[in-house]
């Protein structure tokens, strides 16, 4: 069976995962990408080695998995000169939005999963969410896991609306953290910290709770109140967010990151003809 996998866009995703399977050792006579700006094919091919084409051909028709990562908007005008060459291969999307029954539909291909990936991803750190639609064998998750191994973990979920969800939570969620850190740094600085002692202390602050919680049994929860003092200056500061409603405008901003996944979805539904 070829194990050759063809990406249909060379952006910073498909980017991740080719760099992961590189590294890995999967070989670059086996990997093929179809991206229609020149510059972006160049630096494909200096820096994987892999062959980029500028337009879909009949050498598509080798590939066993093909990765779609172009802008969902774009998907329609992909896929016309594609989905005749991959109507027996494992499909995996990481476009946000686009349903598994649109794929399939403007595609041909019964085997589809849908990914939602972040971008961490970019530095093998990431997680991706993941749904399997109808056609898709055990077999076919095991070849997905493996392929976005090098790009972190994977998570998958038993139903498609479920992915909203992921979206909200993880596919937009570094941006909450970045954030986070961006207030964070300016809060140094305007207390007397230089640019580089604030950005430092928060990265680092950051990077560390965050593996502190990862590899600690205990909940998030327990692990704040265990450094939130009574009178200290932890609770001070918790008190405050409190008081500004801090938690409740993060619940509120993943429910509004959730609903424009699902408007998303609708809207390029209604574009592929499909619901």
């Amino acid at each position: 069976m070829s194990s050759c996998i063809a990406f249909i866009g060379g952006g910073n995703m498909a980017s991740a995962i080719l760099g992961g399977l590189r590294r890995a050792g999967h070989p670059a006579e086996d990997l093929l990408v179809v991206e229609p700006m020149a510059a972006q094919r160049d630096r494909l091919q200096d820096e994987f080695g892999v062959a980029a084409l500028a337009e879909a051909d009949a050498s598509l028709s080798r590939a066993a998995t093909v990765v779609w990562a172009v802008k969902p908007q774009l998907f329609q005008e992909a896929a016309a000169p594609v989905a005749p060459f991959i109507g027996q291969a494992l499909q995996l999307s990481v476009m946000a939005g686009l349903r598994t029954d649109a794929i399939a539909a403007a595609t041909g291909g019964a085997r589809v999963v849908r990914g939602m990936p972040n971008t961490p991803a970019l530095i093998g750190a990431g997680i991706t969410g993941l749904f399997a639609g109808t056609g898709v064998s055990e077999a076919d998750r095991a070849v997905v896991d493996a392929l976005l191994r090098p790009t972190g973990r994977t998570v998958w979920v038993r139903q498609e609306s479920d992915l909203d969800t992921v979206t909200a939570l993880s596919g937009s969620g570094p941006a909450y953290f970045f954030y986070l850190i961006e207030h964070m740094i300016a809060a140094g600085q305007a207390l007397g910290l230089d640019e580089a002692q604030a950005r430092e202390l928060a990265l680092a602050t950051c990077a560390g709770a965050a593996a502190l919680a990862q590899q600690s049994d205990e909940s998030p929860a327990q692990l704040r109140a265990k450094v939130t003092s009574k009178g200290g200056t932890t609770h001070a500061a918790i008190s405050r967010l409190d008081a500004e409603g801090v938690g409740e405008a993060v619940r509120h901003a993943v429910a509004a990151a959730h609903h424009r996944a699902q408007e998303l979805g609708d809207e390029f539904g209604r574009a592929s003809g499909s619901r």
